[in-house]
């Protein structure tokens, strides 16, 4: 054994050794001078680098549970901070990643620097800014069961608001949060007492449920084609409105166009009829309040939604309008346009203007030339109220409280689909 071994104390000197450790294993035998080297140089390289090797921080999910072992808690203790059991349990294995209000929910309960729960500073979730999270209409997503494992409400439940509408927002599709005010196209048809707030909990629930439809059936929907959307493709949606279950085979049939329709009721103080909108993915969706539950509100509403999907939904311009279609516009175009296409679709205006429902809108006279242009009566007679603004003629064919049963399943909360 050479007399030259020495303590290693650089990073050079430690090379050589592992040079000389990687020649010596190939040759050097136990109880010889060369396996004497052998473990010398072995001992001297471990004792080096374990001295000189960086400690690496803990990952989050280690510093979270050196936490635990320290103030001897179970996961159930973090049910509390982490806001449920299940969340608890997805961070605890690395499944969900720590969102701002769990780092500084950590921080505060736990004493972990935030510093310490992100892998790098760039991980850091960015804060939006001017955003009352205890403005959104939490009272209403518990109860329709939009959080998850939460049915009743408590009021103590505000202090969870930021968690909990990142997690919805997570589920609608994710992208940069956005304050609501932001997330809406200035010419929307909104009623000026409309909550921005409720909008945006309405606008992240349609999202969240079309997400999860195209998660689980993605194999059903067909490619979005604009050019598909033309004249007959309406025609043909229209006249589905003479089947008793008219509006759930619209539903699948848009499907096949690559197109979504969601039902999500209206929350207080949205004053929504229907939206169209894109997905992440640019896939289109239309979703329906059905506030007024009408046959032939529904068939206006959907046919002006899909005018909007063609016309005016664009990923690089426009990738939302919201409607609230008992407003009446004189100077929004797409507005105007959109209206044109539906009432057309519906029941074309040189139709309309000869018939003998447009000169005297009886029962009889309505049912007639519903029966001879192949589409519900409700949709005639809808026509005939809307121009003469009397919304108490022909109450009877119009199809109140008709449609909601249809979609009962949708309208009970985030799982119907």
């Amino acid at each position: 054994m050479t007399n030259t071994i020495k303590i290693i104390k650089t990073e050079a000197a430690n090379n050589k050794a592992l040079k000389r450790i990687e020649h010596l294993m190939g040759t050097a035998r136990p109880g010889t001078p060369e396996g004497d080297e052998l473990e010398l140089l072995t001992t001297l390289v471990e004792l080096y680098e374990k001295e000189n090797a960086p400690i690496l921080p803990p990952s989050p999910v280690e510093a979270i549970r050196f936490r635990m072992d320290q103030m001897d808690l179970t996961n159930r203790d973090l049910v509390p901070i982490l806001g449920s059991k299940s969340r608890v349990s997805e961070v605890l294995s690395g499944k969900r990643p720590l969102t701002l209000s769990m780092i500084r929910a950590l921080r505060k309960h736990l004493d972990i620097p935030a510093d310490v729960l992100v892998d790098s500073p760039e991980e850091l979730p960015q804060e939006p800014t001017g955003i009352q999270w205890e403005n959104y209409p939490l009272k209403e997503l518990v109860h329709r069961g939009w959080f998850q494992g939460l049915k009743r409400w408590k009021k103590e439940f505000s202090a969870q608001a930021e968690e909990w509408m990142r997690d919805l927002h997570e589920r609608a599709g994710g992208g940069p949060f956005c304050a609501p005010a932001a997330c809406f196209r200035k010419g929307s048809r909104r009623n000026a007492k409309a909550d921005s707030y409720a909008l945006h909990a309405w606008i992240l629930c349609v999202k969240a449920k079309a997400t999860q439809i195209l998660r689980e059936h993605r194999s059903e929907l067909g490619t979005f084609e604009r050019n598909r959307l033309d004249d007959d493709f309406f025609r043909e949606i229209v006249r589905l409105s003479v089947q008793e279950n008219g509006p759930k085979v619209a539903q699948n049939l848009l499907k096949v166009y690559g197109i979504l329709l969601v039902i999500v009721p209206h929350f207080d103080k949205t004053y929504l009829d229907g939206a169209a909108m894109l997905l992440e993915d640019g896939t289109p969706v239309i979703g329906l309040t059905l506030r007024h539950d009408r046959i032939d509100n529904f068939w206006f509403c959907l046919l002006h939604e899909l005018a909007h999907v063609r016309e005016h939904l664009h990923p690089d311009n426009t990738d939302l309008v919201l409607d609230d279609l008992d407003i009446h516009v004189d100077d929004d175009g797409i507005e105007k346009q959109a209206d044109m296409i539906a009432r057309e679709a519906e029941l074309p205006a040189d139709v309309w203007k000869k018939s003998k429902a447009y000169q005297l809108p009886t029962a009889q006279n309505v049912r007639s030339l519903a029966k001879a242009q192949k589409i519900h009566p409700a949709i005639v007679a809808g026509r005939a109220r809307f121009e003469i603004k009397n919304y108490r003629m022909l109450s009877k064919l119009v199809g109140f409280k008709t449609v909601r049963e249809l979609f009962a399943k949708e309208m009970q909360g985030p799982s119907g689909h």
